[in-house]
This record gives structure tokens, sequence and C-alpha cells, in this order.
């Protein structure tokens, strides 16, 4: 069911300067900016190989990153793992008792179909299924 991982979510208090630490100091290739009004988050993406690293900075103190960071601060917000077929990912995951915080795709960055694992149902770690359109 999985493919590969899609990217790392790393959650920041300020996107400006994490994008000029993974472009300008690390070296890494910056893809740009996106703006997820649904999840009052905004992100930036820098492709490394076959996966991704997200930087995601909240746009509203009421969003899931702002209470993230709130309550742990920066760092590591959750791991994205590729699917073909979100929705039929999310089933099979429900039918093998695995607790969803999603339980049907919504959109995230770059339009890709999105859900998300309860982290009761992991070691502890939020883990994001994602579906691309280019594929």
């Amino acid at each position: 069911m999985f493919k590969k991982i899609d990217h790392l979510g790393i959650a920041v208090d300020d996107l400006a300067a994490a994008v000029e630490l993974f472009r300008d100091t690390l070296g890494l290739e910056y893809a740009g900016e996106e703006t997820v009004a649904d999840q009052k988050v905004r992100t930036a993406f820098f492709p490394l190989g076959e996966s991704s690293v997200e930087l995601l900075e909240a746009t509203d103190p009421d969003s899931p990153i702002a209470k993230y960071i709130e309550k742990k601060g920066p760092g590591i917000h959750h791991i994205a793992l590729r699917v073909d077929d979100v929705a039929k990912a999310i089933e099979v995951l429900l039918g093998k008792g695995v607790r969803m915080i999603d339980t049907v795709p919504r959109v995230g960055a770059h339009g890709a179909k999105i859900a998300f694992i309860h982290p009761k149902s992991t070691p502890g770690i939020l883990v994001e299924i994602c579906q691309r359109g280019d594929e």
C-alpha cells in the first residue's frame, strides 16, 4: 500500500528564517511556498531525492501547527507516506482498527489528497498518507 516517504513535515515558528537556513545554509533546492488556508498553514518545500522536506508555519494561533509549537516547540511534526489511493488506504487502515484523524481525504499542499493517522495508533508519531495528482 505505501510506496515511499513522500515528505517530512517540520513545524517552524519563522518560515522565512527556516527557508533561509535550508536554502542558503544547507544548500537544498527551494521549490517555493504555498498557503493552505483550510489548514491555517504556510508551507515551503525542498525536494530531496525521491522525498521532500516540508516546512510548516501557522497562519493562525488556532491552527494545529501553532498548537503543536506551543506544546512541543518547533521540530519534526509528521512523516508523510505516499499511496496510490488515499481513500482506499483509509478504508484498509480503518478495517485493521487503525484510529484515523481523517476518515475522508482532504486537500493538502500542492493539491494532494491527504489524511492523518492518529498518533495513538502509532508509537506517538503523526503519520500523513498522501496521494499526489502527478502520478
